[in-house]
């Protein structure tokens, strides 16, 4: 099972990538963590937190921060994707299913879009 949940971290740390190349990679050795080209507004000086890739010990989590700051990127989501989510901003895999990996990374690249430029948080 090990090497299956391997396999898929590996597979969504590459569409992570692919679907956000203007993010910065912050961090690639326990997980993948992607930031922004910008500072996060709430904490000039530290880049905002994109989104990231964490293999567990029994499934692989895909967070995504766009979903959480813009209400109208999480209306977006799939059905069935949406049934992968744990909390607000994070979806949760065991095996590859390319159907969703397809939803996913067009979900991504709208995030990356969203987060190119720099926003105003609304607290």
């Amino acid at each position: 099972m090990s090497g299956d949940l391997d396999g898929v971290a590996s597979s969504l740390s590459a569409l992570m990538r692919r679907a956000a190349p203007a993010m910065a990679v912050q961090a690639d050795s326990a997980w993948l963590q992607l930031v922004t080209p910008w500072d996060n507004p709430a904490r000039p000086g530290e880049r905002m937190w994109f989104g990231g890739v964490r293999r567990g010990k029994a499934y692989v989590s895909y967070h995504l921060m766009p979903v959480y700051t813009h209400a109208d990127l999480a209306a977006k989501i799939p059905p069935a994707l949406k049934k992968r989510m744990q909390g607000k901003s994070c979806f949760n895999f065991k095996a590859e299913d390319l159907a969703q990996f397809d939803q996913l990374e067009a979900l991504t690249r709208d995030a990356a879009a969203v987060y190119a430029t720099p926003f105003t948080l609304k607290c």
